[in-house]
């Protein structure tokens, strides 16, 4: 009784103990795995913060080794989150793209003056220093407010439409800088860069409307404010005070000479 009351504990202390191993050998596993999805996401946020830094400092034209070493990570890190430099670029331009159509829907929701609500974004945009991270095909010329704002709404509508235009010679807003990409050409990218430019083009026609404007002024002129009033400087201070010192001067020449 005694030998089989002590095999039976045996039998149950064995059986116990093999759960916990179980248990614990589960357990430990999903432990070492949580850690490996937060290092993952800490990563991209780190990738993410330095590209916006680098990229606001050297342009897109800066290597990704840069963005890796100010990330503090390998390059082969990056590149397992951005396949290719294209891809990290794209990323960064539509989240700055999407951070000035917020702050141009605050504005514009938020100030009931029109000069005050084209100001407010211009402040507000150029303070984040979003200006920097522009993507090109937003900064356009030789067309009005509206026109910039109608145009780029009918690039995410239509795009196979529109480069067919292209191509057969069709007049159009220019893009500075260099050829746009096929990648750059996705309905997306488009889409973004009509929002932000569609909210802009209210905000300047309200202020042109109210008379406090500049009758020739557009929605590029008002995005080029924001990319030059936005130098990068090693010192935050002298940073902030140029920037502000900057945007009055901007702001002076964009306002109407009979205001």
């Amino acid at each position: 009784m005694n030998i089989s009351d002590f095999h039976g504990s045996a039998t149950a202390l064995s059986v116990e103990s093999n759960g916990r191993a179980l248990t614990s050998a589960t357990t430990h596993g999903v432990g070492r795995s949580t850690p490996l999805r937060v290092d993952a996401q800490r990563n991209l946020e780190h990738v993410l913060r330095a590209a916006r830094e680098v990229f606001g400092e050297l342009g897109y034209g800066a290597p990704m080794e840069d963005v890796a070493r100010r990330a503090r990570v390998g390059v082969g890190t990056v590149y397992r989150r951005f396949p290719s430099k294209d891809v990290l670029v794209r990323r960064i331009a539509e989240e700055e793209t999407a951070r000035l159509t917020e702050q141009a829907r605050t504005a514009l929701g938020q100030e009931e003056e029109p000069w005050q609500a084209l100001s407010r974004f211009l402040r507000t945009s150029v303070a984040s220093g979003a200006g920097r991270l522009l993507p090109p095909q937003v900064l356009r010329v030789g067309s009005t407010a509206e026109e910039a704002a109608e145009a780029a709404a009918e690039e995410a509508r239509v795009p196979h439409q529109r480069q067919a235009a292209e191509a057969a010679g069709a007049p159009g807003l220019r893009v500075v800088g260099a050829a746009r990409s096929a990648a750059e050409d996705e309905p997306s990218d488009d889409a973004g860069a009509g929002a932000l430019l569609e909210v802009v083009g209210r905000l300047v026609h309200r202020a042109r409307e109210a008379g406090e404007l500049r009758t020739d002024v557009t929605v590029a002129d008002v995005l080029l404010v924001i990319a030059t009033a936005a130098p990068a400087l090693p010192d935050p201070a002298q940073q902030a005070a140029a920037s502000t010192r900057l945007l009055d001067i901007l702001l002076e020449g964009l306002r109407s000479r009979t205001v």
